[in-house]
């Protein structure tokens, strides 16, 4: 086993990763710019080390001042977490060649499945199905234009290396194909410094369904199910649950024996996750492989009692699984909300700056992965997510019921967040019935708000004291089971303005060979 692990990276999956190797009595060394100075994984580790200035680029990206601290620690490991490097395959070949384990895929398959044209190619030869579009590369406007008029509209174009919602456009009819074929170039050349792209059949109103898999050194694959990634702002997941809620028994084995494939195909070792479209038919078509642990792990985690990160660690020491496919079954419901500083009334605008209060929800069956503490700063130069909730129940409605108080219960002071974002999803009759898509929040939320985004004050004071009258009313199980209706957009925003002024200050055993 490892005696100390560099953590390259920062935040709340700094601070879970570090969580995990005290479990496993291992040594943890933190990284930090200047920005995280006093950052809580930083406070979290046993040792810590600046790489740089505030910009990733001068320090969570620069591969040369993680390495310099790998040695100067002594570190016999590095784990990414996910983000920055963590699918950079010359930081995993640098690892290797400077003999660092890199607790993740070999630099090939990091390679290989970050360009999105060739994943396609491996996995449709391993007889994944995969969304119709073009076999390779598209150079020019007139390559574009001839391939979607050979597949019909509507279609995405994809930059080859994107990633987080960038380098995507989409495109309904042939006037837009120019725009669309300038930007995606653009963005993802100043985004991946790489602006090839290739086009893909736009799927209408599909699910973004995930499939989370484990596989060791000596051919040992298997998958943990499925989640539900469907609730998206600017292709960026919101909330995540598993398993996935209207997904038939059928679809859901296939699917995960189809992953099982796709990482046998393509040598996986390690965690990592496919990720595939779901249509109203129940068709499924691969979109990608993240040759990473997910944000959204937790859920996971929690229906089927496995800690991943320890599994991580305890594969790239040489173990292998303990467990086969007939091992593996989940237990009850679990939802996650990720809590970012933003604005949601502003679209979605990261907010940052100090935490002046910090009230953190508690109580059987919650979990909170989170980075910061009260008095933190919120820096503007990296992701505004500070927080995960995770909530789990014995079925959905209790999971959606916990996860309603919990957030009620959340108290942020000093910066604006989503938790109200989060509690208006929470109470939606498409959400609670589990009919949602990956455009439920441009579809539902936006039409909701209209053009005006805050309503008058008198009106929000009215609305917070319709609100407090009827609030326990519309918590009841039946309401819930029964698809409550949908909260107007004028009665929640009272809500919020009452929650405004309430607010205080503030694994199992492995072997190896």
């Amino acid at each position: 086993m490892f005696k100390r692990i560099l953590i390259a990276n920062r935040g709340e999956i700094a601070v879970r990763i570090a969580r995990a190797c005290r479990e496993l009595d291992i040594e943890t060394v933190a990284v930090y710019s200047d920005a995280d100075r006093e950052s809580l994984h930083v406070k979290y580790a046993d040792y810590a080390y600046r790489i740089g200035p505030a910009p990733s680029t001068q320090s969570y990206l620069a591969i040369d001042r993680i390495i310099d601290v790998c040695k100067k620690s002594r570190a016999d490991a590095v784990h990414p977490g996910y983000g920055f490097l963590a699918e950079n395959a010359a930081f995993a070949q640098c690892c290797k060649e400077e003999g660092i384990v890199f607790i993740g895929p070999s630099p090939q398959v990091i390679d290989q499945m970050g360009d999105k044209v060739k994943a396609r190619q491996m996995m449709k030869a391993a007889g994944v199905p995969v969304v119709p579009g073009s076999d390779g590369i598209l150079t020019s406007e007139e390559d574009v234009l001839k391939t979607i008029e050979s597949i019909g509209y509507p279609c995405m174009l994809k930059a080859v290396a994107g990633g987080g919602g960038k380098g995507l456009r989409l495109v309904r009819a042939r006037r837009e194909i120019s725009s669309a074929f300038r930007g995606v170039g653009s963005e993802a050349s100043s985004s991946f410094g790489d602006a090839r792209l290739y086009v893909e059949k736009f799927i209408e109103k599909p699910r973004h369904i995930e499939i989370q898999v484990l596989a060791d050194n000596y051919g040992h694959v298997i998958h943990l199910y499925d989640r539900e990634c469907s609730i998206q702002r600017r292709h960026q997941k919101v909330i995540e649950e598993s398993p996935a809620p209207g997904m038939d028994d059928r679809t859901r084995r296939r699917i995960g024996r189809i992953a099982i494939q796709g990482a046998r195909a393509v040598g996986y070792v390690g965690a990592g996750t496919l990720e595939f479209l779901l249509d109203e038919e129940q068709n499924f078509y691969f979109l990608e492989m993240n040759t990473r642990l997910q944000v959204e792990h937790a859920v996971t985690e929690r229906v089927v009692g496995i800690d991943l990160v320890k599994a991580q660690i305890e594969i790239a020491a040489g173990g292998y699984l303990p467990w086969r496919q007939r091992h593996i079954t989940q237990t009850g419901h679990a939802i996650e909300c990720r809590i970012y500083a933003e604005d949601p009334e502003q679209d979605f605008m990261p907010c940052p700056g100090k935490i002046e209060g910090l009230r953190l929800p508690e109580g059987l069956g919650l979990r909170n992965d989170c980075g910061v503490y009260e008095g933190a700063e919120v820096p503007i130069y990296y992701d505004p997510m500070i927080a995960k909730l995770i909530t789990w129940g014995e079925n959905r409605v209790e999971a959606i019921l916990r996860m309603r108080r919990a957030l009620r219960e959340y108290q942020v002071r000093g910066i604006k967040t989503n938790i109200s974002f989060h509690q208006w999803i929470l109470r939606h009759r498409r959400f609670m019935s589990g009919n949602v898509n990956t455009g439920f929040i441009d579809e539902e939320y936006r039409a909701s708000n209209g053009e005006e985004v805050l309503p008058h004050k008198e009106i929000a004071l009215a609305s917070a004291a319709i609100a407090a009258l009827h609030r326990e009313h519309e918590q009841t199980l039946g309401l819930l089971a029964k698809g409550a209706a949908e909260q107007s957009r004028w009665r929640e925003q009272g809500k919020r303005s009452a929650l405004r002024r309430e607010l205080p200050s503030l694994s199992r055993g492995w072997r190896r060979s």
